[in-house]
């Protein structure tokens, strides 16, 4: 009977530990929720942050490329002109013409791809600019969040 008795006190106990769940306030949601923004936040940031270094390391090398094809172009714009005045001097020749046709496009392709590093240059100057606008907002968020 005893036995009974202590085994139904402890069922009852344990009965009402489990139905009387723990109550959260409202201030605790709101600070869980704030502190998860704020969390989303900072993982945002340092994503952005690594981008932009990502981004800035490119920088040399497309710097360097813009220089190198601007380089290139500009000795095949010479080689062209070069080329059409010896044409111009002797307008019958076919070898000279064929020589003159071949700087010609030489020329052009390698205006073709100085445009194009530089149009590449251009963009990447854009998204390095954008993304640091972007930090700067996060971080002024963050801090506004953490304050």
């Amino acid at each position: 009977m005893k036995k009974y008795w202590i085994i139904n006190t402890l069922a009852i106990m344990l009965l009402s530990l489990t139905v009387s769940a723990q109550v959260v306030s409202k201030d605790s949601i709101n600070n869980l929720k704030q502190e998860k923004s704020t969390l989303e936040l900072s993982k945002k940031l340092n994503d952005n942050k690594l981008e932009l270094a990502k981004l800035e390391n490119e920088l040399a090398a497309k710097t360097a490329d813009v220089a190198k094809t601007a380089e290139r172009a500009q000795k095949s714009a010479d080689e062209n002109g070069k080329a059409a005045a010896k044409l111009a001097n002797d307008a019958q020749d076919k070898s000279l013409s064929k020589k003159a046709s071949k700087a010609a496009s030489r020329a052009r392709k390698d205006a073709k791809s100085a445009r194009k590093a530089s149009d590449n240059l251009d963009k990447l100057n854009k998204n390095i600019e954008s993304l640091k606008k972007k930090i700067a907002d996060d971080e002024s968020k963050l801090g506004v969040n953490q304050g």
